[in-house]
């Protein structure tokens, strides 16, 4: 029962390392995208029209919630360890 729970454990953490370096992938893309847009705005040549004004707003948000997940993903993990705990004296409880 203990290698099942481990398998699982480890799996989900595979997961977990694969989702993280996906997002983080993304957020250097989107970072190298807001960047390029944000040089495009500082030239005085060029003006900026409202949908490149839209994009960039949207690829900011965008950026903002990556951040925002990779930030907490630590504190999801921890948060899932207590609760595992948690529910296993919850299950003892019952038995």
């Amino acid at each position: 029962m203990s290698a099942s729970c481990s398998f699982r454990i480890t799996r989900t953490a595979e997961d977990l390392a694969q989702t993280l370096t996906a997002i983080s992938q993304r957020l250097v893309k989107l970072e190298q995208r807001l960047e390029a847009l944000e040089l495009q705005s500082t030239n005085p040549e060029v003006n900026q029209t409202d949908e490149e004004k839209v994009m960039l707003d949207g690829v900011d948000q965008m950026l903002q919630e990556c951040k925002g997940l990779l930030n907490t993903s630590s504190n999801d993990q921890t948060n899932d360890e207590l609760w595992v705990e948690d529910g296993g004296d919850q299950q003892g409880m019952a038995a």
